[in-house]
């Protein structure tokens, strides 16, 4: 596996952290099973949410499969161009409102953090994630044919990391382009002591 793409942090983090990032250069060769995608979605199923809903919903495809080459059909060109050769292809989707219809203005978030758990431990399973929000969403969301309040949010190409040769321009200056972050300091918000101030 190449980890050639450590993250230059500015503080020490794990290794699952610092050597997870996303490619697009995948092992066509390499066959991936449902089971084999268990832990992932394990690792999902226990990410946190608000009132424990649980929101997160998944579509798992394996490549070889007809619903695999339906997914890669709905994807923006430019990840068609590579993601067909990911081993498979899991859409996440957010179970928007509940049973009695009832909003969840949290579930995007929550869903979002069910991905985050599943890329970790796909990096500790020796696998690879890129998620990829360039997709019709529309064509998507037939092919789940789900309710309504489901809506797909991200697509995951999951597998093997391979070399970047059979990358073409422009994914492969990407592949190799060194991953790069803004600093914490750009990262943080002031807080106004004033609102405080006026509230009391």
């Amino acid at each position: 596996m190449n980890h050639a793409k450590t993250a230059a942090t500015s503080v020490p983090l794990h290794p699952l952290l610092a050597e997870r990032w996303s490619p697009r250069s995948f092992d066509r060769q390499y066959p991936l099973t449902e089971r084999e995608l268990l832990p992932l979605l394990e690792a999902a199923r226990w990410s946190p949410s608000a009132n424990n809903s649980q929101p997160w919903r998944f579509a798992l495809t394996l490549r070889g499969s007809a619903e695999f080459d339906a997914i890669v059909e709905t994807l923006a060109a430019g990840n068609r161009a590579w993601a067909d050769a990911a081993s498979a292809l899991v859409v996440v989707a957010a179970e928007t409102a509940g049973p009695d219809g009832s909003p969840r203005p949290w579930a995007t978030y929550d869903t979002g953090q069910a991905a985050a758990h599943l890329s970790v431990q796909a990096e500790y399973e020796g696998l690879a994630v890129h998620q990829m929000g360039g997709f019709d969403r529309d064509a998507l969301a037939d092919l789940l044919d789900a309710p309504a309040a489901v809506t797909p949010l991200v697509v995951l190409a999951i597998g093997r990391r391979a070399t970047a040769d059979g990358l073409a321009e422009p994914f492969l200056s990407r592949e190799l382009a060194a991953r790069t972050r803004r600093p914490v300091e750009e990262l943080l918000l002031g807080v106004d002591a004033r609102a405080e101030e006026s509230a009391a």
